[in-house]
């Protein structure tokens, strides 16, 4: 007798993640006192007017022209000059910090992960702290010098790009790696002829996407007098001068644009689309599994037969000639600019990089070491840190829902496959006005998600203290702006790059434009789009630090007090605060991604 079906359980892992998500923003809202007390400033909807009424008024001087181009100038060459010696770190720390590099090191010996696990969480600490913190400290130290700037970027930029670097190459397939070490080759020689080239354009990929959060890093940087067009920015919103800000904006506007639109160029042509692939239909146990199969010295195929690793490998690596692609010219071209423009940046910044290691630097570092220790924690603190924790914890959490939600509500008018004649929602013949219509959609779209995320995040908190009272509120909103930005732009891809067979069966079988969108579209992006915006919650978490500066409350403001007091004691047990709580959203946001897959 057939026995029936049980039903899933309603409260599985995703579905109690889904409830504690609901929870804390419900709380989150409440301590931004959106249900207790008024926190709309209706006397500042005057300024607010004047300021979106200069965005058609610009200007458009030679004078400021010129020294808007020179801002430009500089921010980008603080974004190459950081790039660059981020991706030389996390690339050494990226192969470090893999698990599967200590596997291969220290075969079958319990020392292997220790050594893993001390290196992965001291490079866990400089990512946590924000680059906008690393300036204020590194002014302390160098001055006002370019130094700072690319110094800034290339500290908290290059721990993250080792942990990603790592987990590429962990999720990297290991069969040649295996064959090689087997063989009797170093461990360096292996990874540097099997799986660094297999993961080269998941590499080169997440590169781009870290150049381009670098050019908006370097524009944030600016507002602490780094220089560059965030400086110029901030200088014209203090001066209420909103027609040279808005000339500054649209620069960024432009520069950013840029950079997106070469970046996706080249990645298209590389055959590399997406930005950032958070692998999560991967699953990790299945790779130590395969590694002791492969020390073993074999690996078991589909049919149940032997093979030796060796002959695995060869029959990966190997491709005929006339199946390689052709070289591209554009790449080429690219890869040429990219040879001139790197050292034309570090010339045009003219850092002195010797500071890094001159006996004023080492002797100033003494002394602030010397006046941090021991912390200055005192039991009547305790409170407050906690208070300003929650708070803290309480703007990333409203700022990642809203960035989520526009996020998604933006990305699919985003994508090119779309609502375009011939997309996922579109017939393939339509009238001029519906391709009109659908192409004024997705420009306004992305022009939307541009400029949220172009728009540095602590200008978007000024702009909301127009009509806002100082508070985590204004923080929220900025951030959640900010952040739209950057997960619309990632979700649209997702959509980009869906897997249209599903879809044209669905269209096949006369199915509605709206159930292929519930039911073909939804199910399919839905997953990735959470893990983006988890993924996102991390970085957000970090960023809370710099709408601090503008008093957006939470420990972002206390710490950039306190280093602009000198007051180093205090600022150590601050940023163990911050650390800790960095730590725990990393955890919580590693679990709920875990529960996705």
């Amino acid at each position: 007798m057939d026995q029936p079906l049980s039903r899933p359980s309603l409260l599985n892992q995703r579905a109690i993640w889904g409830l504690v998500a609901l929870g804390a923003i419900a709380l989150s809202l409440y301590q931004a006192g959106l249900f207790q007390r008024d926190w709309l400033n209706l006397g500042g909807l005057s300024q607010l007017g004047r300021f979106f009424q200069a965005s058609v008024q610009p200007d458009l001087s030679p004078e400021f022209l010129r020294l808007t181009l020179n801002a430009i100038v500089v921010t980008l060459a603080y974004a190459v000059c950081g790039t660059c010696l981020s991706l030389l770190f996390g690339l050494v720390g990226g192969v470090l910090v893999s698990e599967v590099w200590w596997q291969s090191v220290f075969p079958r010996q319990a020392k292997q992960r220790s050594i893993w696990l001390t290196i992965r969480a001291g490079l866990a600490i400089p990512r946590a702290i924000h680059e906008l913190i690393w300036g204020l400290f590194l002014i302390n130290i160098f001055g006002l010098d370019p130094l700072v700037a690319i110094v800034a970027i290339a500290i908290p930029y290059g721990a993250i790009v080792a942990k990603v670097f790592s987990e590429i190459l962990d999720e990297t397939p290991r069969q040649p790696l295996m064959a090689l070490l087997n063989s009797g080759v170093a461990p360096l020689t292996a990874f540097t002829y099997s799986l660094l080239p297999q993961a080269f354009l998941d590499l080169l990929s997440y590169s781009f996407y870290r150049f381009e959060c670098s050019i908006r890093s370097a524009a944030v940087l600016g507002i602490i007098g780094a220089g560059g067009l965030g400086y110029q920015i901030l200088l014209s919103l203090q001066s209420l001068r909103y027609e040279q800000l808005w000339t500054l904006f649209y620069a960024l506007f432009v520069l950013n644009g840029t950079v997106d639109l070469t970046s996706a160029v080249l990645r298209h042509r590389l055959g590399s689309p997406n930005r950032l692939d958070l692998n999560l239909r991967r699953d990790n146990r299945s790779k130590s599994q395969e590694l002791e199969g492969l020390r073993d010295g074999y690996s078991t195929s589909s049919g149940g037969q032997e093979s030796h690793p060796t002959q695995n490998a060869a029959d990966q690596v190997s491709m005929p000639k006339q199946q390689r692609q052709p070289r591209d010219r554009g790449v080429m071209v690219a890869g040429l600019g990219a040879v001139l423009l790197i050292p034309f940046c570090f010339w045009y910044v003219s850092a002195d990089f010797s500071k890094l290691w001159s006996p004023r630097t080492m002797q100033l570092l003494a002394d602030i070491t010397q006046s941090s220790l021991p912390p200055n924690f005192d039991g009547e603190q305790l409170p407050q840190l906690l208070a300003l924790s929650w708070q803290t914890l309480a703007m990333s959490i409203l700022a990642i829902a809203a960035a989520g939600i526009g996020g998604i509500l933006l990305s699919f008018p985003a994508a090119h496959n779309f609502f375009l004649p011939g997309g996922l929602l579109n017939p393939t013949q339509s009238s001029r006005s519906g391709r009109l219509l659908a192409w004024g959609m997705l420009l306004l779209a992305r022009s939307v998600l541009l400029i949220a995320r172009a728009v540095p995040a602590p200008i978007w908190a000024l702009v909301a203290l127009f009509v806002l009272f100082p508070g985590i509120l204004p923080g929220a909103i900025a951030l959640g702006l900010h952040n739209l930005g950057i997960l619309g732009r990632l979700m649209a891809e997702v959509t980009e790059n869906l897997d249209q067979r599903p879809l044209l069966a669905l269209k096949a079988q006369g199915t509605p434009a709206s159930l292929v969108f519930l039911y073909g579209v939804l199910p399919t992006t839905m997953t990735r789009f959470l893990a983006y915006i988890l993924y996102r919650w991390e970085v957000c978490m970090r960023e809370t630090v710099i709408v601090g500066l503008v008093g957006a409350g939470g420990l972002g403001r206390l710490l950039t007090e306190q280093l602009s007091s000198f007051d180093y004691s205090s600022v150590i047990v601050t940023l163990s605060s911050f650390v800790v709580l960095t730590f725990i959203v990393d955890w919580v946001s590693g679990r709920m991604r875990r529960s996705l897959r």
